[in-house]
């Protein structure tokens, strides 16, 4: 049996097609019902009227609950007060397997009691739409230096040096060579891998062992990593905005519905564009020095007495 996915209904309007996914609810009348389905690639309402129906697909989905499995197989309908533009008018419908007691309902639910569901959780809209948006980023990073003649180079998980002092490691015992560690970074890798390539990045998961829950210090994350030779301080800078500038391009020009359904404002991230201002270290702590009032004074102060300070220091120096 063809299959088609809610995403390419509106490219079969008029057709009869085949859908197959979750329910996500139901409503009757008695006569009419409504069903909302999604299947992965999006959601679409089914709509199914007992008179032009047999008793047996009336009878199927009253058995419907929330998350149960079906199949449907209806002619694809124009809906303008649909968010897809169109719904689906059933005249078969097939339940596939039962959801007894789905345990997430649209009611407020504590984090505690979503992170033990978490399998079940990801079916949710936001779940979905957050999952949908790190695709496409993770795609627009591999598109990014692909485009760039960079090559990927896939970096050792485990490994027996540490990259640099950032934090605590994972230890396990390996083998009976002593101890391995889990990646903090692909560093010293990609550093001999530039030697080789010219241009060259890695990506993938790395892991610090600092026991916090907060956004700045997660236990494991994925890190992009990317060496280029005789690269000076200005062409990675120049990279970096670059970088930052294709993704957030990417995710605003792709993932629309998903940043709406997560309500961000995406305002800012329209204003994102290289190139970016920049400012030199020196210059950045004077200006958070002038911002501190109560340190400004000392400093200017010293900065006075240094030539006196200096002379004392020569008359002593001379003694």
């Amino acid at each position: 049996m063809d299959r088609t996915y809610i995403s390419e209904l509106p490219r079969h309007i008029g057709e009869s097609v085949t859908l197959r996914g979750w329910v996500v609810t139901t409503r009757s009348s008695g006569k009419i019902a409504f069903l909302v389905v999604r299947d992965g690639s999006g959601m679409v309402q089914g709509v199914v009227a007992k008179r032009e129906v047999s008793e047996d697909t009336w009878a199927g989905f009253l058995t419907l609950t929330q998350e149960a499995s079906v199949t449907l197989i209806g002619t694809v309908r124009e809906d303008s007060r649909s968010p897809s533009g169109v719904e689906l008018q059933v005249t078969e419908l097939q339940p596939m397997h039962p959801s007894v007691d789905f345990p997430i309902s649209p009611k407020e639910h504590g984090t505690s009691f979503l992170f033990e569901h978490r399998h079940l959780w990801l079916r949710s809209r936001r779940q979905v739409a957050i999952a949908k948006v790190r695709h496409e980023v993770v795609q627009a990073i591999r598109d990014f230096f692909y485009q760039r003649d960079f090559v990927l180079v896939d970096t050792p998980i485990l490994t027996g040096a540490i990259g640099e002092e950032a934090g605590n490691l994972f230890a396990t015992d390996y083998f009976d060579l002593g101890k391995a560690y889990l990646a903090q970074t692909g560093q010293l890798y990609v550093e001999a891998a530039a030697a080789a390539l010219g241009r060259v990045y890695c990506f993938g998961p790395t892991f610090r062992a600092e026991k916090s829950k907060t956004r700045r210090h997660l236990t494991e994350f994925w890190m992009v990593e990317p060496e280029v030779a005789f690269n000076d301080s200005s062409d990675n800078m120049r990279l970096q905005e670059e970088f930052v500038s294709y993704l957030v391009s990417r995710a605003l020009d792709r993932c629309g519905e998903q940043l709406k359904e997560l309500e961000r404002d995406t305002s800012t991230l329209e204003r994102v564009s290289a190139p970016f201002a920049r400012i030199s270290y020196s210059d950045a702590v004077l200006k958070r020095v002038k911002q501190r009032g109560d340190l400004f004074e000392p400093l200017q102060t010293l900065k006075q007495r240094l030539p006196s300070l200096r002379s004392i220091q020569n008359r002593s120096s001379r003694h």
